[in-house]
C-alpha cells in the first residue's frame, strides 16, 4: 500500500508527543466515512474479535451501539471514535490498525453494507522504539 494513501487517525498528524496513533485510515476509508456521515452524522467504529461478521471493523450509528465497559478507545479516524473489544485489544495491542476500503458488502449491521464497498482492517506491528499510548493516558 503506497504511503501517500494512508492518513493518520487524528486530523492527519501523528499521535500525541510524536508517537504513532493506534488507528489510522486510508484516503478511501476517509471518503467512505464522509459518505456514511452524510446519511448518519453521528457514527462510531467497533473492531470485534470476529463473530458474526468476522473481524471487519463495524460502523454503527452512535445511538444504536452501546460501548461496553471493556471496550477500548483506540483513537479517531475522520472525526469518528474507533473502539476495539477488550479481549481483541489484548491480542492486537502491539499493532497499529490501518482502516482501508475494498469492494464488497459490509457487515450485516454495519453502515457500509449496501454500498458495494466495505471497511477492512490491515495491521502494522509497532517497532520496539515506537511508543503507542492509548488516547487520554
Amino acid at each position: 500500500m503506497p504511503e501517500d494513501n494512508v492518513t493518520s487517525g487524528t486530523n492527519g498528524t501523528n499521535g500525541t508527543n510524536g508517537t504513532e496513533p493506534r488507528v489510522i485510515a486510508t484516503d478511501a476509508a476517509l471518503d467512505l466515512i464522509s459518505e456514511i456521515k452524510a446519511d448518519h452524522p453521528e457514527i462510531l467504529f467497533h473492531q470485534s474479535g470476529g463473530c458474526c461478521d468476522g473481524s471487519s471493523p463495524m460502523c454503527y450509528p452512535v445511538a444504536e451501539f452501546q460501548v461496553g465497559d471493556h471496550d477500548v478507545l483506540l483513537g479517531h479516524i475522520g472525526g469518528v471514535p474507533f473502539y476495539i473489544g477488550g479481549r481483541q485489544y489484548e491480542v492486537w495491542k502491539h499493532t497499529q490498525l490501518i482502516i482501508d476500503v475494498v469492494p464488497g458488502r459490509g457487515g450485516m449491521f454495519s453502515l457500509d453494507n449496501g454500498r458495494e464497498k466495505r471497511f477492512l482492517t490491515r495491521g502494522r506491528i509497532f517497532g520496539e522504539d515506537e511508543a503507542c499510548p492509548l488516547p487520554g493516558r
